[in-house]
């Protein structure tokens, strides 16, 4: 008795002085003994008062709590009694309920599930697969009773994709060292989804106990680079992440938010799966690969859950490969095959689609179409809000150094590296872009498009789109023969100059002005209206300050006497060796954007320093303010230094 005041009491200092502090305890499971019959699990969901995971008297049972196998959905009575058919492979969860949290083990991930494979995996996974066990017979869930909170926020991480511990190392410097900005406490879920690692599943113990120090819980999406490649049907493909983390689908609640996470990577795809945009081999099963496909079993799981859930609460459906996106408009495998089914389960309720897989950042509000969409997947002008999330990778970790001695990797629309904040109050939410390393509150990029930078453009995407083995290995611009991107003389403004604002998170509601100097406010358009028209790629589209810095990538130079051969030049994915070698472009290419906005600048534009002050609104009615210096003179003045004014001995 005294050791159960006791811990009350450690308890509620705890939850006084630190909300953040974590819960470590799991669920009480009891296993059927050896050639028992199961047909049904049964259990019961309580509020775990001592906090030792474990249902003692006196600790109630919780009525009205959903549970699940993965498949049927169940609310408990009113002792906090469930049941469920047992299934032989089955995600045994409680959904945990707005007021309430699950418990977490060290590395702060939900202990919410019994994951289940009766036999385990078929055979030896190179990371372990699911092991066998017995099947549960009785398994109970333990609650924490939390404040009532309707404000709150999650930071949202796409595509960590680590390929080697040097890259867990540079997610710890970069998007993690932004996280740890924050006071603990400060988010409510950490929400990462999907491509965490990039195939090495080795790495995501390193990855997840790093993440902890962000103080939230850590929920994960499974992507197509967090599978069992040595899987050779799509009901195993899962089984080492399920090991590690968790259920491969799995929901939650907080606020008035109801939280979903799908496994919409089916590898390997099969005939089912064939189709056009990249699907050829769907078919054939030679290579294996994957597809973009929620799997009926899901939907008929999301169905059953919906069922039991108000219609007044926001639904927020977490998955790795997009529903639609602007990056791969005509791509069967890049995008869902059947979102269309998805919708229309959502139909009639506050809904919210959140991404990573292309590493982009995309803002699609209700009613956007882009070419492409219904051709590939079915579907047409966007029912709900779609979110992209970018990557905390940015562009597969490519590109020079910065000044943290981090990739700058800038993603394939130009944005940096970063996450994704959603700010939840009620049924409502604000979505924001934090930068990695990047002064808090930056949104956009500005530049400057103008006549040298789009020959500059052209001549690199010339020799980029010969064969390699044929063309000559060094290209025929760097970064160094860029004329000055911020110096335009009056032949520039003839052929057209645009002020480009690459706003990274922009949608169709965002607002984007520019006054130069004290002239009026004059208003930037943008250049993907979202419409249903086709992608506008090329110079013309690009975003300069990003496309600079993709062409021209001096990091795959670097070189050293140390014998260490694999320290030559970078190594990049799965170990892919570039160079040493010459700089030349490295990783995606910011030639076109669902977020681009620019403004023609006067063809009469006086000789001078000009400031145009430029200011982007988003939807939210939040505004940042940034003043961009440039010139306008007669000619271009010499580049280097003038060495002909100190003859030299």
């Amino acid at each position: 008795m005294r050791a159960r005041l006791l811990a009350l009491a450690l308890w509620a200092g705890a939850a006084g002085a630190n909300p953040a502090a974590p819960w470590i305890a799991a669920p009480e499971v009891v296993r059927a003994a050896p050639g028992d019959p199961v047909s049904e699990v049964a259990g019961l969901v309580f509020e775990d008062r001592d906090l030792d995971g474990r249902h003692q008297p006196g600790e109630r049972g919780l009525r009205g709590v959903l549970v699940s196998n993965g498949l049927e959905v169940v609310a408990t009575d009113r002792a906090g009694r469930w049941r469920l058919p047992y299934r032989p492979d089955m995600n045994l969860m409680v959904i945990q309920p707005a007021g309430f949290e699950v418990p977490v083990d060290a590395r702060r991930v939900p202990q919410f599930a019994v994951v289940h494979k009766a036999g385990g995996s078929p055979r030896a996974f190179r990371f372990g697969g699911v092991g066998p066990s017995a099947p549960p017979r009785i398994v109970n869930f333990p609650l924490r009773r939390l404040p009532k909170r309707e404000r709150f926020s999650c930071a949202v991480l796409a595509d960590v994709q680590a390929y080697s511990g040097a890259e867990v190392g540079y997610f710890r410097d970069g998007v993690l060292s932004d996280l740890l900005r924050d006071p603990p406490g400060t988010h409510a879920c950490l929400l990462w989804l999907g491509d965490n690692v990039g195939d090495d599943l080795g790495l995501l113990p390193r990855l997840l106990e790093a993440g902890a120090a962000a103080a939230a819980p850590q929920w994960l999406v499974v992507g197509n680079h967090d599978i069992d490649f040595d899987a050779t049907d799509p009901a195993d493909s899962a089984d080492s992440f399920r090991r590690l983390w968790g259920p491969d689908h799995w929901a939650f609640m907080m606020g008035r938010v109801l939280f979903v996470g799908l496994n919409n990577v089916v590898y390997p795809c099969g005939p089912a799966d064939a189709g056009p945009g990249d699907r050829a081999a769907c078919a054939s099963g030679q290579p294996p690969t994957y597809n973009g496909r929620i799997p009926e079993r899901q939907l008929t799981w999301l169905g059953n859950l919906l069922r039991l859930v108000p219609r007044d609460r926001l639904v927020v459906v977490l998955h790795h490969i997009p529903f639609v996106s602007f990056a791969d408009p005509r791509s069967g495998r890049h995008q869902t095959d059947n979102a269309a089914a998805l919708h229309a389960l959502l139909a009639g309720r506050p809904a919210l689609s959140v991404a990573g897989h292309t590493h982009t950042t995309e803002n699609h509000a209700p009613g956007t179409h882009v070419a492409g969409w219904r051709e590939a997947v079915g579907v047409g002008p966007l029912p709900f809000r779609h979110l992209i999330a970018g990557a905390a990778s940015g562009g597969w970790y490519q590109g020079d150094l910065d000044s943290f001695g981090i990739p700058q990797a800038l993603t394939r629309f130009g944005a940096p590296r970063g996450h994704l904040r959603l700010e939840f109050e009620g049924a409502r939410y604000r979505e924001r872009y934090v930068a990695s390393r990047l002064e808090p509150g930056r949104v956009a990029w500005l530049s400057l498009n103008t006549t040298g930078f789009r020959r500059w453009f052209e001549a690199i995407a010339a020799w980029l789109a010969e064969p390699e083995g044929r063309r000559d290995p060094v290209p025929p611009r760097s970064a160094q023969d860029l004329p000055d991107p911020r110096l335009l003389t009056p032949a520039d403004l003839a052929e057209g100059a645009y002020l480009v604002a690459n706003v990274w998170l922009g949608d169709e509601a965002t607002r984007v002005t520019a006054r130069l100097d004290d002239g009026p406010e004059l208003a930037l358009e943008r250049t993907q209206e979202g419409r249903g028209e086709e992608v506008r790629a090329g110079a013309e589209w690009a975003d300069p300050f990003s496309a600079t810095r993709q062409l021209s990538v001096a990091r795959v130079a670097m070189q050293s006497r140390s014998g260490e051969p694999r320290n030559q030049g970078v190594e990049v994915f799965r170990g892919q060796r570039v160079g040493p070698a010459p700089p030349r472009p490295m990783g995606p290419l910011a030639e076109s954007s669902p977020h681009l906005w620019r403004l023609r600048l006067p063809p009469d534009l006086p000789q001078g320093l000009h400031v145009a002050t430029v200011v982007v609104t988003d939807r939210h009615g939040r505004s940042v303010t940034e003043r961009f210096p440039f010139e306008v003179r007669p000619e271009r003045p010499p580049m280097r230094f003038r060495r002909a004014l100190f003859p030299q001995p």
